[in-house]
């Protein structure tokens, strides 16, 4: 496929797939990121030596620690008498646990995935592109789709939650497009005044305002021969919108006091994290601009569906405060649990605080401890998908050390009029783990009729 037509959006390509193979994928190893990505057709033995020639840099791993087994809708995972424990989503495992759906296992300093379909991971070595970019195969499929586009799309739209990297979206359109030599403009327009946006978007010449003592080049004028990327599109106001969409359809640009328009040849990328539609039926956005930019797009997926990355991240964010840092694998463990609504941008402000905390405390590695307790937990009025808890026998499961303190979840209980699940959602677990931490803390049961 070489292109894509106007009613395809970039995050549709590859999703189709006859069947789907359950899989681990191990993602920190030895106190470093890794990616070993293993199919699942029957039990697998987690260890030092897991076969293949795969042998794990972990000092800390039993030669044979645990074993997994793939069953329809999920996993068995079995301690192998390990010394110091197997972790699943957070939980020691006492015997063997059940894992719906997906999870994350711990054994020993090692700490891998478990995931639906691994095919999107078998080849993959790194997820490491250069000294900047960092993408797993989600994001690098979205990238890959805008590097299809690029050489004939004339507008690209960037969808996704804050902190997605909808910048590095923009950029790889800018990179791999016929003006990848010429400049690249990066306006946000939350941050534009609407007194000064047309001013500032297309210029002005001398004498159109008071003060105006000189022409002034705009944005769209300065990426001629370029890139312009506008970052929360969805912001601009609605009288500069209407300007913006004539230069999109004649490829021109008349500036403020200006009598003859000035031709430009601009790619331009939008971004936004808002649903352009509803924008449009509020009466927010206009409607022909919104069809004018909006194919092809691609949606960038939230942090929370490319969890492989996070171990990269987080490793190259403390090594730039402190190049001996490295984190634990309890942490990387916890940072791979967490919701992050935030996205990248929050993960990499907790990783920096962190830093901080543990070079304060003159300590090389980073812990649980040195992390702010609430750093990538959803708050109530985001309501993502949890993952799910792995089902383990409540008499023998022991939680493991650095889950949320009792004042925490007695809080949240508060703050949420006893709601379990509402109260679940807010800390970024399910509802089957919390209910195990108020057992384990003797927090008392939500008012009567909670489900």
């Amino acid at each position: 496929m070489s292109s894509l037509d106007k009613t395809t959006t970039l995050s549709e390509v590859g999703r189709a797939r006859a069947t789907t193979q359950p899989g681990i994928v191990v993602v920190f190893s030895g106190q470093e990121p890794v990616l070993h990505a293993i199919a699942l057709g029957q039990e697998q033995v987690i260890g030092r030596e897991m076969g293949d020639g795969l042998r794990l840099p972990d000092r800390g791993i039993s030669r044979a620690h645990a074993a997994i087994t793939p069953v329809p809708g999920g996993f068995v995972v079995r301690d192998l008498g390990s010394h110091n424990g197997t972790f699943v989503d957070g939980v020691r495992v006492a015997g063997s646990a059940h894992v719906a759906g997906s999870g994350v296992i711990r054994a020993g300093g090692t700490v891998a995935l478990l995931v639906a379909d691994v095919h999107p991971y078998l080849g993959m070595r790194s997820i490491a592109r250069d000294a900047t970019t960092v993408a797993g195969p989600a994001l690098a499929q979205a990238l890959e789709g805008i590097r299809r586009v690029a050489a004939h799309a004339q507008t690209l739209l960037v969808l996704g939650e804050t902190g997605t990297g909808k910048e590095l979206a923009a950029a790889a359109f800018h990179a791999h497009g016929p003006h990848a030599s010429g400049p690249r403009i990066i306006v946000n327009c939350a941050t534009i005044p609407a007194q000064v946006a047309e001013r500032l978007l297309f210029g002005a010449v001398r004498g159109a305002y008071s003060g105006a003592s000189h022409d002034a080049e705009g944005y769209i004028q300065a990426a001629d021969g370029g890139s312009l990327f506008f970052d929360e599109i969805g912001e601009l106001d609605l009288e500069v919108q209407a300007k913006l969409l004539r230069v999109l359809e004649t490829r021109e640009v008349l500036p403020l006091g200006a009598t003859q328009a000035r031709r430009v040849g601009v790619h331009f990328a939008f971004a936004t994290h808002r649903d352009l539609r509803a924008r449009v039926a509020e009466g927010l956005f206009r409607g022909d601009l919104f069809f004018r930019i909006s194919q092809p797009e691609v949606r960038l997926p939230p942090l929370r569906e490319r969890r492989e990355e996070i171990p990269v991240l987080l490793t190259r964010t403390l090594a730039r405060r402190d190049p001996q840092l490295r984190p634990h694998a309890r942490l990387v463990e916890r940072c791979l649990l967490a919701m992050w609504p935030g996205n990248v941008r929050e993960l990499l402000g907790a990783a920096r605080h962190g830093a901080e905390n543990a070079v304060a405390s003159g300590e090389r590695e980073v812990r649980v401890e040195h992390f702010d307790p609430l750093a990538g937990l959803a708050p109530h009025a985001i309501v993502p998908t949890p993952p799910i808890a792995p089902t383990i026998d409540d008499s023998a499961a022991k939680i493991a050390p650095g889950d949320h303190e009792p004042e925490t979840i007695k809080a949240a209980l508060r703050a949420h009029g006893g709601s379990v699940t509402d109260t679940a959602r807010a800390l970024g677990m399910h509802r089957a783990h919390l209910y195990r931490l108020m057992r384990r803390h003797g927090i008392l049961r939500a008012p009567e009729g909670e489900p």
